[in-house]
């Protein structure tokens, strides 16, 4: 019954307004849960919640325009409810009266929203396995698990159902799928795109991400979305432009510690390779500090938001949510207020120290500590794998600063090659010189091989 009310209330928030709360687009017509997805292929569940041919239709002349989206379900999108990757919340959900502007900014710059796509339960997760609809398949590594919170726009953009995924990153949500995936991810500055319409997880990390295959798709979207005005500048109000960024990279000694052998050794062989370049960068080993100083108070703040925005819900349906993500609401549940206010006072001062590092240049490092975990793996290795993963995504999170994971490493598994991004930290506000920075580097490696 539900899904008959998003197609229902869908089609007509379509033909009552045009306008996305904003400047005009024009609307679509046709939405579905079943039988086909627009792309000719059958519809999966897995990765979408509702799916169009558009679900609504973008500016006919934009930057964007000729572009497909697959939007997280955390945004709001004018007549769909907001699902969070649970049936029971969707079920109690009503029809958003306004669209998210981030996702409204997609829709002027003349992308199409496709669908709607899943996400792990809350956006509380990085393994891309939800119990309700089954994990959403990993075409770079079919055998392995698609990564999360984002599995569903990350699915779609890798199966070539979508372009571009909006989605979230508050501890790798992006980073993640993009790396398990061989995609462009990038977590945007902290607040740099409005969270206004958008669930919240932990407000304090929250930000808006995109996915795509390619760096100049990429570009395209951070160009329009981050730009002055909406129009296609290359120079933001955000921060400087490409030129500003240094061609010097700062490899975390205490990151590549974390990192699984058979991955840490094709990272150092593409460092290798970057030094034999024409022009290569400079490289540095540089010090971080402990990833625990970042993990434990990132966990304690993250948590106790994560309570006072979902404890009533959940307190009001008791095991609705699978196992894993109840457990890590229950230890959000324990958190004082003593804890949350002493592990802020530690944020604030890490964040800091970060910020004055990558003010030198800009962090490198594999994204996650090597490939995805198998689709088969015991659950206690599947949690031990995402322990792992966010000592080295909070550090960027912790910061506020914006993050791309770009796919430059393949390593060896007993199923066969995997993808592994490779992951860059810049300063806050660059986001834009940060995507070109990356393209240069993908550039150089490939240049080099």
């Amino acid at each position: 019954m539900s899904q008959v009310v998003d197609i229902v209330c869908g089609v007509h928030a379509r033909i009552r307004e045009a306008d996305f709360d904003g400047p005009a687009a024009v609307a679509a017509a046709h939405a579905t849960t079943t039988g086909f997805d627009a792309v000719g292929g059958a519809f999966d569940g897995s990765v979408w919640r509702t799916v169009g041919d558009p679900l609504y239709q973008g500016a006919w002349d934009g930057p964007l325009s000729g572009l497909t989206v697959a939007v997280k379900d955390v945004f709001a999108i004018k007549g769909y409810r907001v699902g969070a990757g649970n049936p029971t919340f969707l079920d109690g959900a009503r029809p958003e009266t306004r669209t998210a502007p981030a996702v409204g900014d997609l829709l002027r710059g003349g992308a199409s929203l496709r669908g709607i796509a899943r996400t792990d339960e809350f956006a509380y997760s990085i393994a891309g396995d939800n119990v309700h609809y089954g994990p959403p398949p990993n075409p770079a590594a079919p055998w392995a698990l698609p990564g999360g919170s984002s599995s569903g726009p990350a699915a779609a953009v890798s199966l070539g159902h979508a372009d571009i995924g909006l989605a979230t990153d508050t501890a790798g949500s992006v980073r993640v799928p993009a790396s398990y995936q061989g995609l462009w991810g990038l977590r945007t500055t902290h607040d740099f795109v409005p969270r206004q319409g958008m669930l919240p997880l932990a407000q304090s990390f929250d930000t808006v991400a995109w996915l795509t295959r390619d760096g100049d798709t990429l570009r395209r979207v951070a160009d329009w979305c981050l730009s002055y005005d909406g129009s296609e500048s290359t120079e933001s109000v955000y921060g400087p432009s490409a030129e500003d960024l240094p061609w010097r990279f700062l490899v975390p000694r205490e990151a590549l510690a974390v990192v699984e052998p058979e991955t840490r050794a094709v990272f150092e062989r593409m460092l290798t390779l970057l030094a034999a370049a024409d022009e290569p960068p400079e490289v540095d080993s540089v010090s971080i500090g402990d990833l625990d100083d970042y993990a434990v108070p990132f966990r304690t703040v993250q948590g106790a938001e994560a309570w006072r925005n979902n404890g009533d819900w959940l307190r009001e349906h008791p095991g609705a949510v699978g196992p894993a993500v109840a457990e890590r609401f229950r230890a959000a549940s324990q958190v004082t207020s003593a804890e949350e206010r002493e592990a802020r006072e530690k944020v604030t001062a890490i964040a800091r120290g970060l910020a004055s590092i990558v003010a030198g240049g800009v962090l490198l490092l594999p994204t996650a500590p090597g490939p995805a975990p198998s689709r088969t793996a015991e659950p206690a290795d599947v949690d031990a794998t995402r322990l792992a993963s966010l000592r080295m995504t909070t550090p960027a999170a912790v910061a506020g600063l914006p993050s791309i994971s770009v796919p430059l490493l393949t390593v060896a598994t007993p199923d066969g090659p995997a993808p592994v991004g490779v992951c860059l930290v810049a300063p806050a506000g660059t986001d834009l010189a940060l995507v070109r920075l990356a393209q240069r580097l993908a550039a150089t490696v490939t240049r080099t091989v």
